[in-house]
Protein backbone atom coordinates (compact mmCIF):
# COMPACT_ATOMS: atom_id res chain seq x y z
CA UNK A 1 0.00 0.00 0.00
CA UNK A 2 2.74 2.19 1.00
CA UNK A 3 4.39 1.76 -2.55
CA UNK A 4 1.39 2.52 -4.43
CA UNK A 5 0.74 5.19 -2.44
CA UNK A 6 4.10 6.93 -3.39
CA UNK A 7 3.85 5.60 -6.97
CA UNK A 8 0.49 7.38 -7.28
CA UNK A 9 2.12 10.75 -5.90
CA UNK A 10 5.34 10.60 -6.09
CA UNK A 11 5.70 14.20 -5.30
CA UNK A 12 3.49 13.38 -2.11
CA UNK A 13 6.95 13.55 0.78
CA UNK A 14 7.52 17.33 -0.65
CA UNK A 15 3.97 18.38 -0.58
CA UNK A 16 3.98 17.08 2.95
CA UNK A 17 6.83 19.05 3.94
CA UNK A 18 5.88 22.54 2.73
CA UNK A 19 2.81 22.45 4.80
CA UNK A 20 5.18 21.75 8.07
CA UNK A 21 4.05 24.24 10.74
CA UNK A 22 7.88 25.32 10.90
CA UNK A 23 8.61 26.27 7.43
CA UNK A 24 5.10 28.14 7.41
CA UNK A 25 6.29 29.99 10.26
CA UNK A 26 9.89 30.68 8.69
CA UNK A 27 8.26 31.91 5.59
CA UNK A 28 6.00 34.31 7.93
CA UNK A 29 8.88 35.74 9.24
CA UNK A 30 11.21 36.29 5.97
CA UNK A 31 8.34 37.86 4.30
CA UNK A 32 7.90 40.01 7.63
CA UNK A 33 11.54 40.81 7.73
CA UNK A 34 11.58 41.86 3.99
CA UNK A 35 8.50 44.20 4.60
CA UNK A 36 9.98 45.50 7.73
CA UNK A 37 12.82 46.79 5.93
CA UNK A 38 11.00 48.15 2.43
CA UNK A 39 8.94 50.04 4.90
CA UNK A 40 11.63 51.14 7.11
CA UNK A 41 12.66 52.34 3.82
CA UNK A 42 9.45 53.98 2.32
CA UNK A 43 9.12 55.97 5.78
CA UNK A 44 12.48 57.38 5.38
CA UNK A 45 12.67 58.40 2.08
CA UNK A 46 8.53 59.74 2.38
CA UNK A 47 9.40 61.51 5.52
CA UNK A 48 12.35 63.60 3.81
CA UNK A 49 10.45 63.74 0.44
CA UNK A 50 7.12 65.10 1.74
CA UNK A 51 8.61 68.02 3.90
CA UNK A 52 11.65 68.55 1.19
CA UNK A 53 10.44 68.89 -1.80
CA UNK A 54 8.24 71.67 -1.21
CA UNK A 55 11.44 73.61 0.02
CA UNK A 56 13.02 73.18 -3.27
CA UNK A 57 12.89 76.10 -5.93
CA UNK A 58 15.33 76.84 -8.74
CA UNK A 59 16.90 80.04 -6.87
CA UNK A 60 17.33 77.43 -4.12
CA UNK A 61 19.29 75.20 -6.12
CA UNK A 62 21.14 78.10 -8.00
CA UNK A 63 21.90 80.77 -5.56
CA UNK A 64 24.55 81.14 -3.23
CA UNK A 65 24.20 80.55 1.22
CA UNK A 66 24.68 83.40 2.93
CA UNK A 67 24.53 82.68 6.94
CA UNK A 68 22.50 86.14 7.39
CA UNK A 69 18.70 85.03 8.82
CA UNK A 70 17.23 87.17 5.64
CA UNK A 71 20.05 86.21 3.46
CA UNK A 72 20.13 84.03 0.53
CA UNK A 73 19.69 80.27 1.13
CA UNK A 74 20.49 78.57 -1.98
CA UNK A 75 23.16 75.27 -2.30
CA UNK A 76 24.77 75.95 -5.40
CA UNK A 77 28.14 76.30 -4.00
CA UNK A 78 27.72 72.52 -1.77
CA UNK A 79 26.42 71.02 -4.72
CA UNK A 80 29.37 72.04 -7.27
CA UNK A 81 31.93 70.96 -3.80
CA UNK A 82 30.08 67.49 -3.94
CA UNK A 83 30.75 66.75 -7.19
CA UNK A 84 34.55 68.07 -6.58
CA UNK A 85 34.79 65.60 -3.62
CA UNK A 86 33.46 62.59 -5.91
CA UNK A 87 35.17 63.42 -9.33
CA UNK A 88 38.83 63.85 -7.63
CA UNK A 89 38.24 60.95 -4.75
CA UNK A 90 37.70 58.55 -7.62
CA UNK A 91 40.29 59.65 -10.15
CA UNK A 92 42.46 59.19 -6.97
CA UNK A 93 41.30 55.75 -5.76
CA UNK A 94 40.08 54.18 -9.14
CA UNK A 95 43.28 53.56 -10.77
CA UNK A 96 44.99 52.37 -7.32
CA UNK A 97 42.18 50.23 -6.25
CA UNK A 98 41.86 48.62 -9.73
CA UNK A 99 45.56 47.69 -10.28
CA UNK A 100 45.73 46.67 -6.74
CA UNK A 101 42.85 44.19 -7.42
CA UNK A 102 44.96 43.39 -11.00
CA UNK A 103 47.95 42.64 -9.04
CA UNK A 104 45.99 40.45 -6.43
CA UNK A 105 44.36 38.33 -9.28
CA UNK A 106 47.05 37.94 -11.84
CA UNK A 107 50.52 38.96 -10.76
CA UNK A 108 50.56 38.06 -7.16
CA UNK A 109 51.65 34.37 -5.78
CA UNK A 110 49.24 33.29 -3.27
CA UNK A 111 51.25 33.56 -0.16
CA UNK A 112 51.78 36.12 2.98
CA UNK A 113 51.95 39.02 0.90
CA UNK A 114 48.56 38.25 -0.70
CA UNK A 115 47.17 37.56 2.62
CA UNK A 116 48.54 40.58 4.22
CA UNK A 117 47.20 43.12 1.59
CA UNK A 118 43.58 40.96 1.75
CA UNK A 119 43.70 41.57 6.13
CA UNK A 120 44.75 45.25 5.43
CA UNK A 121 41.68 46.17 3.09
CA UNK A 122 39.49 44.02 5.26
CA UNK A 123 41.00 46.53 8.31
CA UNK A 124 40.32 49.29 6.37
CA UNK A 125 36.59 48.62 5.53
CA UNK A 126 35.78 48.12 9.09
CA UNK A 127 37.94 51.25 10.95
CA UNK A 128 35.20 53.96 11.74
CA UNK A 129 35.23 56.66 9.43
CA UNK A 130 35.99 59.92 11.96
CA UNK A 131 38.97 57.75 12.42
CA UNK A 132 39.82 58.55 8.65
CA UNK A 133 39.03 62.06 9.26
CA UNK A 134 41.48 62.32 12.13
CA UNK A 135 44.46 60.70 10.44
CA UNK A 136 43.44 62.89 6.69
CA UNK A 137 43.44 66.10 9.58
CA UNK A 138 46.60 65.08 11.01
CA UNK A 139 48.32 63.94 7.79
CA UNK A 140 46.91 65.95 5.06
CA UNK A 141 46.19 68.82 6.72
CA UNK A 142 48.91 69.38 9.43
CA UNK A 143 51.65 67.37 8.06
CA UNK A 144 51.23 68.31 4.50
CA UNK A 145 49.92 71.79 5.47
CA UNK A 146 47.13 71.71 2.80
CA UNK A 147 44.64 73.20 5.98
CA UNK A 148 40.73 72.60 5.27
CA UNK A 149 40.68 72.14 1.94
CA UNK A 150 38.88 69.76 -0.63
CA UNK A 151 42.33 68.34 -1.53
CA UNK A 152 42.26 67.05 1.51
CA UNK A 153 39.22 65.42 1.72
CA UNK A 154 39.18 64.24 -1.28
CA UNK A 155 42.72 62.22 -0.58
CA UNK A 156 41.07 61.20 2.86
CA UNK A 157 38.11 59.77 1.02
CA UNK A 158 40.21 58.02 -1.33
CA UNK A 159 42.03 56.12 1.57
CA UNK A 160 37.93 55.19 2.48
CA UNK A 161 36.63 54.20 -0.34
CA UNK A 162 39.73 52.23 -0.99
CA UNK A 163 39.00 48.49 0.44
CA UNK A 164 35.63 48.88 -1.37
CA UNK A 165 36.83 49.11 -4.88
CA UNK A 166 40.13 46.56 -4.32
CA UNK A 167 37.64 43.90 -3.06
CA UNK A 168 34.78 44.06 -5.44
CA UNK A 169 36.82 44.59 -8.58
CA UNK A 170 38.65 41.35 -7.05
CA UNK A 171 35.57 39.41 -7.13
CA UNK A 172 34.69 40.74 -10.85
CA UNK A 173 38.33 40.13 -12.21
CA UNK A 174 37.79 36.05 -10.30
CA UNK A 175 34.19 35.94 -12.43
CA UNK A 176 35.98 36.25 -15.92
CA UNK A 177 36.11 32.37 -17.30
CA UNK A 178 40.00 31.46 -17.06
CA UNK A 179 39.31 30.18 -20.66
CA UNK A 180 39.37 33.91 -22.06
CA UNK A 181 42.94 34.46 -21.05
CA UNK A 182 44.06 31.31 -21.67
CA UNK A 183 42.96 31.48 -25.21
CA UNK A 184 44.28 34.83 -26.03
CA UNK A 185 47.56 34.30 -24.01
CA UNK A 186 48.24 30.78 -26.18
CA UNK A 187 48.15 32.87 -29.67
CA UNK A 188 50.65 34.86 -28.32
CA UNK A 189 49.46 37.65 -26.82
CA UNK A 190 50.96 39.59 -24.04
CA UNK A 191 50.22 39.20 -20.47
CA UNK A 192 49.82 42.86 -20.34
CA UNK A 193 48.01 43.09 -23.73
CA UNK A 194 45.11 40.44 -22.42
CA UNK A 195 44.47 42.66 -19.22
CA UNK A 196 43.80 45.30 -21.07
CA UNK A 197 41.95 43.83 -23.79
CA UNK A 198 39.80 40.90 -22.31
CA UNK A 199 40.41 40.98 -18.78
CA UNK A 200 39.24 44.45 -17.71
CA UNK A 201 36.45 44.73 -20.49
CA UNK A 202 35.15 41.47 -19.24
CA UNK A 203 34.84 42.42 -16.07
CA UNK A 204 34.07 46.42 -16.27
CA UNK A 205 29.76 45.75 -14.82
CA UNK A 206 31.55 44.99 -11.34
CA UNK A 207 34.14 47.30 -11.59
CA UNK A 208 31.74 49.60 -12.39
CA UNK A 209 29.51 48.27 -9.64
CA UNK A 210 32.34 49.08 -7.34
CA UNK A 211 32.48 52.51 -8.52
CA UNK A 212 28.79 52.91 -7.67
CA UNK A 213 29.17 51.68 -3.97
CA UNK A 214 31.89 53.99 -3.76
CA UNK A 215 30.41 57.01 -5.14
CA UNK A 216 27.60 56.47 -2.52
CA UNK A 217 30.26 56.30 0.34
CA UNK A 218 31.86 59.59 -0.93
CA UNK A 219 28.47 61.64 -1.27
CA UNK A 220 26.76 60.70 2.13
CA UNK A 221 30.11 60.80 4.08
CA UNK A 222 30.50 63.83 6.63
CA UNK A 223 32.46 62.79 9.61
CA UNK A 224 35.46 62.06 7.50
CA UNK A 225 34.81 65.00 5.62
CA UNK A 226 34.24 67.35 8.84
CA UNK A 227 37.75 67.30 9.98
CA UNK A 228 39.65 67.54 6.41
CA UNK A 229 37.67 70.35 4.53
CA UNK A 230 35.80 72.53 6.67
CA UNK A 231 31.85 73.75 6.66
CA UNK A 232 32.54 77.41 5.52
CA UNK A 233 33.45 76.87 2.18
CA UNK A 234 30.02 78.38 1.06
CA UNK A 235 32.02 80.18 -2.27
CA UNK A 236 31.93 78.72 -5.75
CA UNK A 237 34.60 78.27 -8.00
CA UNK A 238 36.41 80.71 -10.10
CA UNK A 239 38.14 78.05 -12.15
CA UNK A 240 37.40 74.57 -12.79
CA UNK A 241 39.68 73.76 -9.88
CA UNK A 242 40.44 77.24 -8.93
CA UNK A 243 39.44 76.46 -5.16
CA UNK A 244 40.66 72.87 -4.63
CA UNK A 245 43.13 74.07 -1.46
CA UNK A 246 40.26 76.11 -0.37
CA UNK A 247 37.02 74.68 2.28
CA UNK A 248 34.62 73.28 0.35
CA UNK A 249 31.45 72.49 2.12
CA UNK A 250 29.62 69.50 0.39
CA UNK A 251 25.42 68.74 0.31
CA UNK A 252 26.47 66.22 3.77
CA UNK A 253 28.32 68.76 5.80
CA UNK A 254 25.94 71.15 4.82
CA UNK A 255 22.82 69.10 5.73
CA UNK A 256 24.55 68.49 9.40
CA UNK A 257 25.57 71.98 9.83
CA UNK A 258 22.30 73.45 9.03
CA UNK A 259 20.29 70.77 10.89
CA UNK A 260 22.73 71.45 13.73
CA UNK A 261 23.26 75.67 14.23
CA UNK A 262 19.47 76.14 14.26
CA UNK A 263 20.29 79.48 12.66
CA UNK A 264 18.46 78.31 9.16
CA UNK A 265 14.04 77.53 8.82
CA UNK A 266 13.52 73.59 9.15
CA UNK A 267 12.71 73.44 5.72
CA UNK A 268 16.35 74.37 4.49
CA UNK A 269 17.62 70.52 5.66
CA UNK A 270 14.75 68.84 4.45
CA UNK A 271 15.45 70.41 1.28
CA UNK A 272 18.82 70.03 1.19
CA UNK A 273 18.43 65.81 2.11
CA UNK A 274 15.78 65.48 -0.91
CA UNK A 275 18.27 66.91 -3.10
CA UNK A 276 20.99 64.65 -1.61
CA UNK A 277 18.97 61.66 -2.30
CA UNK A 278 18.00 62.95 -5.96
CA UNK A 279 21.49 63.30 -6.64
CA UNK A 280 22.45 59.61 -5.20
CA UNK A 281 19.92 58.32 -7.35
CA UNK A 282 21.00 60.15 -10.56
CA UNK A 283 24.53 59.07 -9.80
CA UNK A 284 23.78 55.78 -9.19
CA UNK A 285 21.15 55.53 -12.30
CA UNK A 286 23.92 56.87 -14.61
CA UNK A 287 26.69 54.25 -13.47
CA UNK A 288 23.82 51.34 -13.46
CA UNK A 289 23.18 52.21 -17.25
CA UNK A 290 26.73 52.43 -18.38
CA UNK A 291 27.86 48.97 -16.58
CA UNK A 292 23.93 47.52 -18.50
CA UNK A 293 25.28 49.09 -21.81
CA UNK A 294 28.96 47.66 -21.14
CA UNK A 295 27.08 44.19 -20.16
CA UNK A 296 25.11 44.07 -23.61
CA UNK A 297 28.52 44.77 -25.68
Amino acid sequence: MRNKAASANPAGSLHVRRRRPGDAALRGVIWACAAVTVLILVLILGHILINGLPNISWEFLTSRYSAAKNGSKGILPMIINTLYVVVITLLIAAPVGIGCAVYLTQYARQGRLVRLIRFTTEVLSGIPSIIFGLFGYAFFCIKFQWGYSILAGCFTMAICILPTIVRTTEEALLAVPEGYLEGAMSLGAPKLRVIFTILLPCAMPGILTAVILAMGRIVGETAALLFTVGVSGYRLPDEIFGHVMDQGCTLSLFLYNSAMNGKDPIGIPYATAAVLLILVFLLNRIAGLLARRLRKK
